[in-house]
Formats: C-alpha cells, sequence, structure tokens
C-alpha cells in the first residue's frame, strides 16, 4: 500500500544552506535577505514592488489599510476560501459581504454577483484565484473602475498563473500571497504583496515595520535617526524565513510546471468517471495548479475519506463556506453555488514529489471507494 499525503514540502539542501548562510550572518530579522527575497518574487511575477511581510493575513490588512478601507465600508468577498479573506475585513473595521462562486465548474467570485452586491458602502472587492485559477480580472476591475472600487487579488493560490493572457497578481492595487507550509513555495509563515503603485509600496513598507522611516537594519548600516510617522504594526518578515523564500523561488518555475503535468493526469484518469468532476474544465490560462478539487456526485464526503485514508491516501476539503461559520452568521446570505460546492468538494494529493504512478494509485483508490459508495 502507498502513501501518499495531501502535501509535501518542495525542501531539499538549498534551503538548509539557505538557513545556515543567515544564521552565520548573525543577522536573523528583517534584512537584506528579505530584501532579496522581494526583489525575486516581483521579477518572477513581472510586479514593479513586493513587500514581504508575516503572513497573507498581514498583506490583506495591510491592503485595505493603504486602500483606504475602514469602520462603516463594505468588502465583497468570496465565501469560498480561507477565512482569512473574510478575517482581514473585520481587522480593519469593515464589513465583508459575500457574493457567490461564478458556478459548478468555475469555483472563483461571479462578476455578476458582485456587480449585485454593489452599495454606496462598498469600497473594495477581493477576488481569490480558487486552486491558482484566476478569477476573472478583466470583468472585475471593469466594475471596479465604473463604480470606483478598490481591487486587492488573494492569490495565495496563484503563484505564476495567468488568465486570459494576463499575469494574476498584477491587475488589482494589490495582490496578496501565501507561504504557509502546505502552498507552492512555503517559507513556514510569510505573506507578500505586490503593487504596482510606487505610493502604496512605500506606504505598505512604512506601516509594516510601526511606521518606523527607518529600520533596525538601516541604523545597523549608519542611519542615526528615525522618526515614527504614522501608526503601524509589527508584520515584519524575518531574513531566517526569506532565505527560505530565495531557495524557494528558485524552484517555483519547475514547480508549477509539475503540477501542471499531475493535473493533466487527474484529469485523464477522471474525465470518464461518472460519480466525480473536476471544475475549471474550460479554464483560459495557465493555473498553478495548488488544489487538486473535484465534486463528488454521489456518496458520502466523510466516509469515502475515511476509505481512501486507510488505502493511505490524504484528502482535505476547501473550503468550508465562511458565511456559514459560527462568527459570520450576522453576514450569512444565501450563495447556492458556494454552499453545493462546500457540501461535495474533495481535494487530492497534489505536489512536487508525486509521481505520474501516485496519481494513477489516487484515482485507482478512489474510484475503488466510489464503486463501493453505490453498492
Amino acid at each position: 500500500m502507498k502513501n501518499i499525503p495531501l502535501f509535501d514540502l518542495n525542501f531539499g539542501k538549498e534551503e538548509e544552506e539557505a538557513v545556515i548562510e543567515v544564521l552565520r550572518s548573525k543577522w536573523i530579522s528583517m534584512g537584506p535577505k528579505t530584501k532579496e527575497f522581494e526583489d525575486e518574487y516581483a521579477r518572477l511575477h513581472h510586479s514593479k514592488y513586493a513587500v514581504a511581510v508575516t503572513n497573507c493575513t498581514a498583506a490583506l490588512h495591510l491592503a485595505l489599510r493603504v486602500c483606504g478601507v475602514g469602520v462603516g465600508d463594505e468588502v465583497i468577498v468570496p465565501s469560498l476560501t480561507f477565512v482569512a479573506t473574510a478575517s482581514a475585513v473585520r481587522m480593519i473595521g469593515a464589513t465583508p459581504v459575500f457574493a457567490d462562486v461564478v458556478s459548478l465548474d468555475d469555483w472563483t467570485i461571479s462578476p455578476e454577483d458582485i456587480k449585485q452586491k454593489i452599495t454606496k458602502k462598498t469600497k473594495a472587492v477581493i477576488p481569490m484565484h480558487f486552486g491558482g485559477h484566476g478569477a476573472d480580472m478583466l470583468k472585475i476591475c471593469a466594475l471596479a473602475e465604473k463604480y470606483g472600487l478598490k481591487v486587492i487579488e488573494d492569490a495565495c493560490h496563484a503563484p505564476l498563473g495567468v488568465r486570459d493572457g494576463q499575469h494574476l497578481g498584477t491587475l488589482g492595487d494589490f495582490a496578496c500571497y501565501s507561504f504557509y507550509s502546505n502552498k507552492n513555495m512555503a517559507t513556514g509563515e510569510g505573506g507578500m504583496l505586490l503593487t504596482q503603485n510606487e505610493e502604496y509600496e512605500k506606504q505598505s513598507r512604512l506601516l509594516r515595520a510601526h511606521g518606523m522611516t527607518a529600520t533596525a537594519y538601516d541604523r545597523e548600516q549608519g542611519k542615526e535617526f528615525y522618526d515614527i510617522v504614522d501608526w503601524g504594526y509589527n508584520y515584519r518578515m524575518d531574513d531566517i524565513r526569506a532565505a527560505i523564500g530565495v531557495a524557494q523561488v528558485a524552484k517555483l518555475e519547475a514547480d508549477v510546471k509539475k503540477r501542471k503535468m499531475l493535473a493533466d493526469r487527474y484529469r485523464e484518469n477522471l474525465v470518464d468517471q461518472a460519480d466525480v468532476s473536476i471544475p475549471f474544465s474550460q479554464y483560459p490560462g495557465e493555473s498553478s495548479n495548488y488544489v487538486m478539487g473535484v465534486l463528488l456526485e454521489k456518496g458520502d464526503r466523510k466516509e469515502i475519506r475515511k476509505l481512501l485514508a486507510e488505502k493511505g491516501v490524504g484528502t482535505s476539503m476547501h473550503y468550508p463556506p465562511v458565511h456559514q461559520f459560527e462568527c459570520y452568521k450576522e453576514f450569512s446570505t444565501e450563495l447556492p453555488f458556494t454552499e453545493d460546492i462546500g457540501c461535495r468538494e474533495l481535494s487530492l494529493p497534489l505536489y512536487f514529489s508525486m509521481t505520474i504512478e501516485d496519481v494513477d494509485y489516487v484515482c485507482d483508490q478512489l474510484k475503488l471507494v466510489l464503486t463501493k459508495q453505490k453498492v
């Protein structure tokens, strides 16, 4: 029996050596490695500016703050996402307004539903690029321009993603990324802001470090005086994680390429499986393939996951709809597609070190389990 977890780190000697180098340098807080990481990430993603932070929740919070979102404002968000997308809106004092996804095939936020949810209080929209598949940014940005809204891309799933010939993460006012341990590239904890706006970049750098005009590393290099010119946060990334990030950036293109090959194999194996459908069948771009989500047509998901685990196959679900969580009930609404997907979605293993044989094994076991569910 094989043992195939839901995900595995794409780590090797490069990450180990990068950490050792920083430890030996005796400078482990935010410093030169953080700057190198920002420069490399911006270059790879065709972005003018990148600002490293502690995690993606911090990135989303900073983006909302810099975009001028605050108490009394509304921000339209998907519910089919990790809770942090909505949590950041609450952190800034604004109200999350949940919109449905496009369909059972396209699990990204619906531009049509966004339009229906816009009010005089709406200040921003946060589209999330599900599983590495981009939301329809052309329509979303057109709506934002028409109604004077800010657009913040939750691009945690979508490093190097492309839709309609455009690079995800470069189309909104900000894009926010996560480097949590199960992402395409990981630093343990960590996040990144991308923006094409120089003033937004300056404000983000200032606010991530208490509103200080000079960091500790700046002062170490000879700058003696600093001022506090705005109230900010401690959202700094340290050089240990940044060093891991530099090593991971170097692997990202190969990682995305391998994930595509594995995702294509999943589609080949399951295309004629009546009890399973795979979303994004007509996706007009190149996905980062962070999540291999399928939609179960029949069967008890909990039991299916249990039976797969007995065969050494790890699974998960992405995501329980946020608007159905206890602490979001006051913002709850009817989102038919999101709720249906939330009941039936199953996430299958997908990571760099998987093989074609591993994918075949997962698919074979899933088919066997689904056959047993029919009996």
